[in-house]
């Protein structure tokens, strides 16, 4: 009967350590896993970051084994407990360690205040006081310095600039322009024949529109054109001549003029006076030596030998001579390169009345 009791009793025990570790099997394989490290991070990050007091905050969260450290800046000391109690609500969270450090607030910037005005005296100024300076000596005469000889380098002097390039432009000369001429080479009608040459130079600047167009000097050329002996019975004598070119530097200018005449003296009445004198003569001395016939004959000698005294007595011969100042009237046009006048200079050089 007691081992009955005895066995029953084991088994009762046994049963019920069965059950007992059965129960605790149960409870264990029920309870959810804990979560890890980062996972619990991101939910303390997000609950602080949700947070509308902390979320200008600067906070940064790090997680060990279920602690949770918080470090960063916060503005205010109630943001630094906010902040842990948050982190604390998250499930798995042992401890929460607070490394938040609370930004002091600056100072209030105090208002500066201006000083009141100091008012400043002036002293009074002192008189002047006078000093009577009595003149100081006259210093000795500093020695004469001994004479220095100092050898001048000669100067080196460079060529001179060049001068600048005359101003030229070139001009017409009009038709119809008087040339003064001053002719260099004496014509005599008893020795001139036409077709021959002479030379003169232009006895005045010529001046087209405040430009000289031939200077004063310049050498010209011409012709005679027609030349007349004084010989027996033939009338007067006779020069016309012409200009027919300009030199310029040495370019030749053709040029046409108007002729120039000038016309000697004939024989005329002065011819036969001479030849009734003869006749007279004749015949007075005809009637002194025989009368009658005498003077007849005495009349043809007287005569004829008063046409010989005026066949041997030519008509007067004419001359232009060197230096002779001569205006041609010019009938063509033509152009030349030309330089600016000079001072004073108005063109009336050209207008000069000309000289015989």
């Amino acid at each position: 009967m007691n081992l009955d009791r005895m066995h029953n009793t084991f088994l009762i025990a046994g049963l019920s350590l069965v059950l007992a570790m059965a129960a605790t099997g149960c409870k264990k394989a029920d309870a959810p896993a804990a979560p890890d490290d980062n996972a619990l991070a991101s939910s303390i990050q997000s609950k602080i970051s949700g947070d509308s007091a902390l979320s200008t905050e600067q906070i940064q969260v790090g997680v060990a084994g279920g602690v949770a450290t918080l470090s960063g800046n916060v503005s205010n000391a109630a943001a630094k407990t906010l902040a842990s109690n948050d982190a604390a609500t998250v499930a798995g969270v042992k401890t929460v360690i607070n490394n938040l450090n609370v930004a002091e607030p600056a100072p209030a910037p105090v208002a500066a205040v201006e000083p009141p005005p100091v008012k400043v005296e002036r002293a009074p100024k002192p008189k002047p006081v006078v000093i009577e300076r009595k003149p100081a000596p006259a210093p000795a005469p500093a020695p004469a310095p001994a004479p220095v000889h100092t050898t001048l380098a000669p100067v080196v002097q460079g060529p001179p600039p060049p001068p600048p390039a005359p101003t030229t432009k070139t001009v017409t000369v009009a038709a119809g322009t008087f040339l003064p001429v001053r002719i260099t080479q004496g014509l005599d009608s008893a020795t001139t024949q036409t077709g021959d040459s002479f030379t003169g130079v232009v006895s005045n600047d010529i001046i087209v529109d405040g430009w000289v167009a031939l200077r004063q000097g310049t050498p010209v050329s011409g012709r005679v054109v027609e030349a007349k002996d004084a010989a027996h019975f033939k009338g007067s004598s006779l020069l016309t001549i012409e200009l027919t070119s300009i030199s310029k530097r040495g370019e030749r200018i053709a040029v046409s003029t108007e002729s120039f005449s000038k016309e000697g003296t004939g024989r005329g009445k002065n011819t036969a006076t001479k030849a009734g004198v003869g006749a007279a003569a004749g015949a007075i001395l005809g009637g002194i030596f025989g009368g009658g016939k005498g003077a007849a004959i005495g009349a043809a000698a007287g005569g004829a030998g008063g046409v010989g005294v005026n066949a041997i007595t030519k008509g007067q011969q004419v001359q232009i001579p060197s230096e002779t100042l001569i205006r041609f009237r010019l009938t063509n046009a033509f152009s030349v390169t030309a330089t600016p006048a000079g001072a004073g200079s108005d063109g009336s050089s050209s207008r000069r009345p000309m000289q015989e």
